[in-house]
């Protein structure tokens, strides 16, 4: 997938019905382009075009994951018994402890126990079982994405809503992905979530120096120590800038003053990559 289709299906996976049309433009291509792609990846396999349940909003709030382990002699049957349960919702044969995870749904607490101990429990070869209740389920498979590859992350720091939008836009023309974050406290999570491969830092946040702070937390970290970082600033035309420390060269990998002309901004973004 290049960069083109995996906007496509972050879309689609936000909003299923939206028509080529709407996705064109949003993409700023041709409607004829957005149904090629998607057909491919339709026929590839690559995408599933389901629908899918919500198991609590259907009536079944109670979720639980029951780790399995099985004689050896049975791993085929007993798998292939857990699929036909009308309970569960998804079946993995795993390595480890446990040779299966068996998550199931179900209408309420007390229909789980008859569950456990009568089918569960009499199947034959079951030697062990674990269950664990689902308080919530944060993430699911819909929501996830393909990763970036080779394209470029890069992690717009600045508290100017207006300046990330415009940053955002020109970076991303250029092939990039772009997340933002409005100070040095937001830019440290995103960072350990999800790596950039650069990181452009506004310094006056949250507080004065924010972004420098934020800056030598990101070298200290052994994890992020060697992301690039682009300091773009204001600070230079007011009388903080005596706050900044003059022996921190090592801090940085550049710095630019606002406002930056985006084809200087490109350039430089352009520059660090290719050398980190």
């Amino acid at each position: 997938m290049d960069l083109t289709d995996r906007r496509i299906v972050e879309l689609l996976s936000r909003n299923a019905r939206r028509s080529n049309v709407e996705l064109a433009r949003e993409l700023g291509v041709s409607e004829g382009t957005v149904r090629k792609r998607i057909d491919r990846l339709v026929s590839s396999g690559a995408v599933k075009v389901v629908g899918l349940v919500d198991p609590q909003a259907a009536g079944y709030p109670t979720r639980v994951l029951i780790c399995v382990s099985v004689e050896t002699s049975c791993l085929s049957e007993v798998g292939e018994l857990f699929v036909s349960m009308p309970e569960v919702v998804n079946v993995y044969w795993t390595t480890g402890e446990f040779d299966y995870v068996v998550d199931a749904v179900f209408h309420s607490d007390q229909e789980l126990q008859p569950f456990l101990a009568d089918r569960l429990g009499q199947v034959p070869g079951v030697r062990q079982s674990q269950v664990a209740h689902v308080l919530r389920q944060a993430k699911q498979c819909s929501e996830w994405t393909v990763p970036e590859g080779t394209v470029a992350s890069l992690l717009v720091v600045d508290d100017d809503p207006d300046f990330c939008e415009t940053t955002r836009m020109v970076l991303e023309s250029a092939g990039h992905r772009v997340v933002c974050a409005a100070s040095g406290d937001q830019a440290l999570a995103a960072m350990i979530a999800r790596p950039p491969d650069l990181v452009i830092m506004d310094v006056m946040m949250e507080g004065v120096l924010d972004g420098w702070d934020a800056s030598w937390r990101i070298r200290a970290n052994p994890m992020l120590r060697h992301t690039p970082i682009l300091v773009v600033s204001s600070i230079t035309a007011t009388d903080y800038v005596s706050m900044i420390p003059t022996d921190d060269d090592a801090l940085i990998d550049n710095f630019l003053s606002k406002p930056v002309a985006p084809d200087k901004l490109l350039a430089e973004v352009s520059r660090l990559l290719g050398s980190s």
